[in-house]
């Protein structure tokens, strides 16, 4: 061989010595460089893994301490594809014991792609056990709570629901999210060459929510449950609304939507049954908004409850002609007539003597057209057409309760203010939070304690010899007012099928301890308030009146003859 042979082979190898470094060092500098991060947590998670710790999620209680939603222990299964040594065996048994699909599970374990996979979650923790003992190579195992509604289909639509994770998503749950959730602790888990733990080091504690205590009292609420239900059955209606407030304090007894459902169920369940439509719906109430006009008009001075009017049959409004429900004659009426046979044209003309701008500040004094504050999530302010916008015609509908919408808890609300001597009172569903103290409502003066006195006396004789008999409670005096309004038509106007029938109602009239309202929407086969709505109240004021405080002392003994 050459020297130049051999000088051009030392001089090629040195090349190829050059390159391999030059490739070498290269590499080494893009792994240090650029992957090292990613490298560097592959390694730490292969040395330890954090672990959140899920935090318990608090209870919500009734007003006596009735649990309504709770937190139930659950197991949650999952695998490290990576270390499941026999797949198409492994799926069988797992899903056997754990009942479930076996392709899926199939599926998971053989996604070697990631290192952590469900296998189920928040599996019966009984079946997870039995699994675990197995000791199938892969398998993980971890304790989380589940919520559960042990009262199942109780004020399903007030506490709303919580989802898979433990958070809120609908309801209370919702709108409790924050001190019912609790935060979730850290814990870091050392593992030896071959992935077994070896340490647990805890980073965080967790903290668990808080107990949440409801306005609530589940007894009054299934009983207006199960009367509800029963009034949709009887009238064949689209669905009711009832709710039972406390006129001093405004605490909410019950808040009841039927149909209901059952809150453990609730992926499975049709949206439109989950709304709170006592909260988040609006409707036109009607004669019920009677009372805002009449009190409009005592408060100004213009009228008292005696003042007598002629009253003709229907009234001219601009281009609307505005009647009376029932066929009649031209007739004398006093205020306190107008009110108990639900006279459109008198109500009408009281709204006239306020005119336009007093009596749209009526209207907002007593809350309509914003939103009460209820602690409640979605709430609907209703629909109030703006002063600067109403037409010739508005003094003709919107003092008997048309072309205004409004919700069922600023009805009660409203009536609940003249139960309690005037007073308005924020209604809410959350008595205290944990440890907390009792929740101080906002409370402002609508009307006089004169004025309230009035229509109170007015409200009884509805139900004593006007529109509202069928509400009568043996043994107490009511006051209310019964509402029937049409339903506005897509196509314009108000249909002339689809009603929504109301009644309004303050008992012991003498000593006001709650204010009552059920609403019926498109009842069949008849659709006043004083037929379908009032005889639902008289059942949910009766139960109550027992109830209560071992029973409601009566105010109006009947008396047997001899």
């Amino acid at each position: 061989m050459s020297a130049r042979v051999a000088n051009r082979r030392i001089r090629l190898l040195l090349a190829v010595f050059v390159l391999a470094f030059g490739i070498a060092f290269l590499r080494a500098a893009w792994l240090q460089g650029v992957r090292a991060a990613s490298f560097g947590r592959l390694a730490s998670s292969q040395h330890s893994e954090e672990v959140t710790i899920p935090a318990a999620r608090g209870t919500l209680y009734d007003r006596g301490g009735v649990q309504l939603a709770i937190g139930e222990q659950a197991t949650t299964v999952y695998a490290d594809p990576r270390r499941v040594a026999d797949p198409r065996s492994e799926a069988p048994i797992v899903a056997k014991s754990l009942r479930l699909d076996p392709n899926e599970v199939y599926s998971a374990l053989t996604d070697r792609s990631r290192g952590f996979v469900y296998v189920a979650r928040k599996a019966d923790p009984t079946l997870a056990a039995k699994l675990a003992r197995k000791g199938l190579p892969g398998l993980g195992f971890y304790h989380e709570a589940q919520r559960f509604y042990p009262q199942f289909n109780l004020a399903s639509q007030v506490l709303g629901y919580a989802g898979v994770d433990n958070r809120g998503l609908a309801g209370l749950e919702l709108s409790l999210d924050q001190q019912l959730a609790g935060r979730p602790g850290r814990e870091r888990i050392v593992k030896d060459a071959s992935g077994q733990a070896i340490d647990t080091i805890t980073s965080r504690s967790e903290r668990d929510g808080e107990d949440v205590y409801l306005t609530l009292d589940h007894t009054i609420q299934a009983n207006a449950q199960a009367v509800l239900r029963d009034t949709v059955s009887k009238w064949h209606a689209k669905s009711a609304t009832a709710i039972v407030l406390d006129p001093a304090t405004g605490a909410v007894r019950a808040m009841a939507v039927a149909p209901g459902f059952d809150a453990n169920v609730y992926p499975k369940v049709w949206r439109v049954l989950q709304r709170n439509r006592a909260v988040t719906d609006t409707y036109e109430p009607g004669s019920t908004f009677k009372l805002v006009t009449v009190a409009g008009a005592l408060s100004e001075r213009l009228v008292s409850p005696r003042t007598r009017f002629t009253l003709p049959y229907e009234i001219h409004v601009a281009d609307r002609v505005v009647h009376d429900a029932e066929p009649r004659g031209t007739e004398t009426m006093s205020v306190a007539q107008i009110l108990s046979h639900s006279s459109n044209v008198g109500a009408i003309t009281l709204a006239k003597l306020l005119g336009q701008d007093r009596l749209a500040r009526w209207i907002s004094r007593f809350g309509f057209g914003k939103r009460t504050g209820i602690d409640f999530p979605g709430e609907s302010p209703g629909i109030m057409l703006p002063e600067k916008n109403w037409s010739g015609s508005s003094i003709g509908n919107i003092p008997i309760g048309q072309g205004i919408a409004v919700t069922a808890i600023q009805m009660a609300a409203a009536y609940a203010a003249i139960a309690n001597r005037g007073v308005w009172v924020e209604p809410h569903l959350v008595d205290h939070i944990g440890d907390g103290r009792s929740k101080v409502p906002t409370r402002r003066r609508v009307v006089s304690r004169w004025v309230s006195s009035q229509l109170m006396s007015m409200l009884k004789n509805v139900v004593a010899e006007g529109t509202g008999t069928l509400a009568e409670v043996p043994g107490y005096q009511v006051a209310g007012k019964t509402g029937t309004a049409a339903k506005p038509d897509p196509q314009g106007g108000y249909s002339d099928t689809r009603y929504v029938a109301s009644f309004v109602g303050v008992v012991p009239a003498s000593r006001p301890r709650l204010v009552i309202l059920v609403s019926v929407d498109e009842p069949r086969g008849a659709i006043w308030g004083g037929v379908v709505a009032a005889p639902a109240f008289s059942q949910i004021a009766k139960f109550d009146l027992q109830y209560l405080d071992g029973g409601i002392q009566p105010d109006a003994p009947t008396t047997s003859s001899p």
